[in-house]
């Protein structure tokens, strides 16, 4: 809502149709006296739709002084701008009642919900692309939806004051629909955003993305029992308007919208209405309409860049992943070597453990018998060790084939990374191409709109050059006629 008026134009009307010259002074109280002690309420728009060609027309409040705004041009379709200014009159004694002021509020933000949406609607069709947060209609509206959320909100003391945030309301509509646990979630989660504004701000973004605004907020609109806890009785959210506004957005199922979150600062935005976005006139659309298709090729250029910029990162990320594989198929090959290593190692012991063991077993043929005993011992010992050595050989030839699988697992999968990342880059020289086709398109675009500025600057020249003929000779024949 406004807090200041805009100033008079010419054309400007009181409701009772009296020249704006002869408006006197607001009336004085029932009892004659003027009442200086009585703050004096700061003056606010009103706006009401009809049916007729202005767009507007006024429901006038009881007992209010209202002036009319008329729009820059009489066949212009813009709406009627109403300026409320409190008087000093009636049975309130100067003051009006705090529930009369907050249905005006209500009104003038439901009127301006009406336009942003319907605004945003309509210039989103025609431009037949994605939208992002530059888009201007787009952060009118969200400026919109967040003076409709703080419309009536509950104070919060604090150690550092009172303090007014609609991402409490929010914040409950987790509990109410399950599938804006994600998106709460990701709220919470971006570290950029310090406080709650930032946070309720991103939410609505992110619900706008999913095309669940709408639902979301009849969800909670619904639940009044919970919403009376942030806020006033007489609130807009408490109110049929709310309702209003909720099926409202149902429209913006429409459009596609795409935001990028970690970049942006929504804690420090400033977040006030543009009333000029929807008092232009309509002449102005008309001379935008010959830039259509520069402004379409360099949204088409803008996208392709960004296209390229994700594929690179993409791109960027799969060499990282590369580079990773080939470091743990390096450590598994010297793992490998490792064992091979191993296996030889205990392949010689054996055959020295054999060794021993023919030994032993001639050394026991040829002996006395008394010595039989002690080497049987020394012999079962080493058919021990033996055993011991030919488990730990099985032990380490399914280790060594595990490692092989895996590396054969490793080299598959190295194989279609390289497969994704040749036909990544494919559709990135495909891209690139077609980049480059689009700035050809708008350097011969540029030289056509040069060739025909100077065919106009030509013609004017010649024009001109006529003109001095033409005088010339109109010269000539009075002089002759003088004659």
């Amino acid at each position: 809502m406004a807090e200041t008026s805009p100033p008079p134009t010419p054309g400007a009307e009181s409701c009772s149709g009296e020249p704006e010259g002869e408006a006197g002074p607001p009336p004085a109280s029932p009892a004659g006296q003027s009442e200086p002690d009585s703050p004096v309420a700061a003056p606010f728009f009103l706006l009401y739709p009809s049916d007729g060609a202005a767009g507007f027309s006024a429901r006038p409040p009881p007992q209010q002084q209202r002036s009319w705004r008329t729009p820059p041009s009489p066949g212009s379709p813009l709406p009627f701008l109403l300026l409320s200014y409190p008087s000093g009159g009636g049975g309130g004694g100067g003051k009006h009642h705090p529930n009369y002021l907050m249905a005006n509020e209500r009104m003038n933000l439901m009127n301006m919900a009406k336009l942003s949406i319907k605004g945003l609607i309509e210039s989103a069709l025609n431009l037949g692309r994605t939208l992002d947060s530059d888009y201007a209609p787009l952060q009118q509206f969200f400026v919109v939806m967040e003076h409709c959320l703080k419309h009536g909100l509950k104070a919060k003391k604090t150690f550092l004051g009172q303090n007014k945030s609609f991402w409490g309301p929010l914040e409950l509509v987790e509990k109410l629909v399950p599938e804006a646990t994600e998106i709460t979630a990701s709220v919470k989660d971006l570290p950029g955003l310090k406080t709650p504004v930032g946070r309720g701000r991103a939410w609505l973004r992110l619900a706008l993305m999913q095309k669940k605004l709408s639902e979301y907020m009849k969800a909670l609109i619904n639940k009044k029992e919970l919403l009376s806890e942030f806020y006033e009785p007489n609130a807009l959210m408490m109110e049929e308007e709310g309702a209003i506004i909720a099926g409202l957005l149902v429209g913006l199922n429409v459009i596609d919208a795409n935001f990028c979150m970690k970049g942006e600062d929504l804690d420090s935005q400033v977040g006030v209405i543009d009333f000029s976005m929807y008092l232009k006139d309509g002449n102005s659309s008309k001379g935008s309409e010959g830039d259509g298709q520069i402004t379409a090729i360099l949204d088409q250029k803008n996208y392709v860049e960004e296209l390229n910029r994700h594929l690179n990162a993409t791109v960027n990320n799969l060499q990282a992943k590369v580079d990773a594989l080939e470091k743990s198929n390096t450590k598994l090959t010297e793992e490998l070597a490792v064992a091979n290593n191993r296996i030889i190692t205990l392949q010689e012991e054996m055959e020295r453990v054999k060794e021993e063991s023919s030994y032993i077993l001639e050394s026991n043929r040829k002996g006395p018998k008394q010595d039989r005993t002690s080497e049987g011992q020394a012999l079962s010992e080493a058919r021990k060790h033996l055993k011991e050595e030919t488990q730990l050989r099985l032990d380490v030839e399914k280790e060594l084939e595990i490692q092989i699988s895996m590396r054969q697992e490793m080299e598959l999968a190295m194989k279609m990374l390289e497969k994704d990342v040749c036909e990544k880059q494919d559709a990135l020289v495909s891209l690139r191409q077609q980049l480059d086709d689009l700035r050809a398109l708008k350097h011969e675009l540029a030289f056509k709109l040069q060739s025909s500025d100077l065919g106009v600057k030509q013609k004017s020249e010649l024009n001109s050059r006529l003109e001095e003929k033409t005088n010339q000779m109109a010269a000539t024949i009075k002089q002759l006629e003088q004659r």
